[in-house]
């Protein structure tokens, strides 16, 4: 069966031209393209000039051994894979070039089939690593601080000082703002615009779970920590060993958990849940919240420690209503993304359309008008969108629903539940179902507005 190389060489490196021939023989009659040197020196000028999917390479040369040449690819092309060919009585050579990052070894005398297939495993392992690597190169590009849409100076002015913190890796980050502005997609430039951009970037929300479920989320478990446990886990503070955690609404975490936070942040260690082993990790915290941490803190409610180590380097976003410069430019980018997703022929708006978009208070600040403008774009067939498509914004939904706080108390007496739900359903339809920016509205957190939500669905 013939083989695609697509491009990609073979490169066989020996000193014995007879082995280097039937190598080349094999691998070509099966299709791929074959590149030769009879040394380590001539193999690393090829490598240097034209990079090669995979090396097959003997152990014992003359000048630079097998050994040695892996060595010197690993530093330069830590990706190519590089098979190690070995006579029988050298296997510890073999182990050692494994331990050096060789992908496989293959014992003289060899079999053609035992040839064929680690040249098509290797191949498999290279485009793999060639697919990560244009993956994280382009994730790295679209999180570039010059890609994130404002001429708002008090947002240029956060990505400026942004874009200096990102450098230094180790830095604490707090991150301020309400809930739409824009927490998560900032904190993502300040990791792929660092000397971290190579590791992870893990996201948490500190709301999402119970109490009882964030520190096994956090920092794992061991097995049989607690029922239900029927194995190990691994937390969200290992998997992001060496690259970012950023911890988004991180006022929610219980005093418990932000006991273990600020160890880590102090110690850089943990235990899993139900553990005795202590795990040390590298990684930069980035927090975020939408709530004033002073006035947690003077209520208690947020450890007064924990607060000063992560507001090491604060910054705000400013909601979007104190942007209004950024109103249309960010409408006008949406436009243009919806339209290639919806495959709409125009996309524009009117100056009516403009003028409304500028009225609204946008309380779910930029998630609430992206969300807006994707139900425009879908409403209009041919990309322009008018007043017409926008008739579900109202400039005066909010008073309405603060006008609905007026209730004429009769003898018959009211339906408290109903009216409550009623209230609930209305902030949820004015914020796009932004349970964030509702609770705003009402007057409650988000968390509160969750446990009446849920006591609600009962009901």
């Amino acid at each position: 069966m013939v083989k695609e190389s697509k491009g990609v060489d073979i490169l066989i490196v020996d000193d014995e031209p007879r082995m280097r021939h039937i190598l080349r023989i094999i691998l070509e009659e099966a299709g791929y393209s074959v590149k030769e040197a009879a040394n380590g020196l001539e193999a690393l000028g090829i490598i240097s000039r034209h990079p090669c999917g995979v090396v097959f390479t003997d152990l014992k040369m003359e000048g630079m051994d097998g050994v040695e040449l892996l060595r010197r690819i690993k530093e330069t092309n830590p990706e190519t894979p590089v098979v190690v060919l070995t006579a029988f009585g050298s296997i510890e050579s073999a182990v050692e070039a494994m331990h050096e990052g060789a992908l496989d070894y293959i014992t003289k005398p060899f079999e053609e089939e035992k040839i064929l297939i680690t040249a098509e495993r290797s191949l498999k392992f290279y485009r793999l690593a060639e697919e990560n690597r244009n993956l994280k190169e382009a994730i790295s590009s679209s999180f570039d601080f010059s890609n994130i849409v404002t001429n708002s100076p008090a947002m240029l002015n956060v990505l400026k000082e942004a874009a200096l913190v990102s450098k230094s890796s180790q830095t604490t980050i707090l991150l301020t703002g309400e809930s739409g502005t824009g927490k998560e997609l900032l904190a993502r430039t300040i990791h792929y615009n660092s000397a971290r951009r190579n590791g992870k970037f893990v996201a948490f929300n500190c709301a999402a779970l119970s109490p009882g479920l964030v520190e096994s989320e956090l920092f794992g478990h061991e097995k049989g920590a607690f029922t239900g446990a029927d194995r190990r886990k691994i937390g969200k503070f290992e998997v992001a060993n060496g690259g970012t955690i950023f911890l988004d609404e991180i006022a929610d975490l219980s005093l418990e958990a932000q006991a273990k936070v600020l160890r880590v942040i102090q110690e850089r260690e943990f235990e899993r849940v139900g553990g005795t082993e202590s795990i040390k990790v590298d990684v930069r915290l980035i927090a975020a919240t939408n709530q004033d941490l002073k006035k947690k803190v003077e209520k208690g409610e947020f450890r007064e420690d924990l607060y000063y180590r992560i507001n090491v380097f604060p910054l705000h976003l400013p909601p979007l209503r104190e942007r209004k410069e950024d109103i249309i430019l960010l409408a006008e980018f949406f436009m243009k993304r919806f339209k290639n997703e919806l495959g709409r022929p125009e996309a524009y708006l009117t100056e009516e359309a403009k003028r409304i978009l500028l009225q609204q208070k946008w309380p779910g600040n930029v998630r609430e008008l992206e969300n807006a403008i994707e139900r425009a774009m879908i409403l209009s067939p041919n990309g322009l969108i008018d007043k017409n498509q926008l008739s579900f914004l109202s400039s005066d939904k909010e008073e309405n629903i603060k006008s609905g706080t007026e209730i004429d108390l009769t003898a018959g007496g009211i339906d408290l539940e109903a009216l409550e739900k009623s209230l609930v359903m209305k902030a949820l339809e004015i914020t796009n179902n932004n349970q964030s920016a509702a609770a705003r509205l009402l007057g409650l957190t988000r968390s509160k507005l969750r446990s009446r939500l849920k006591n609600l669905q009962k009901s």
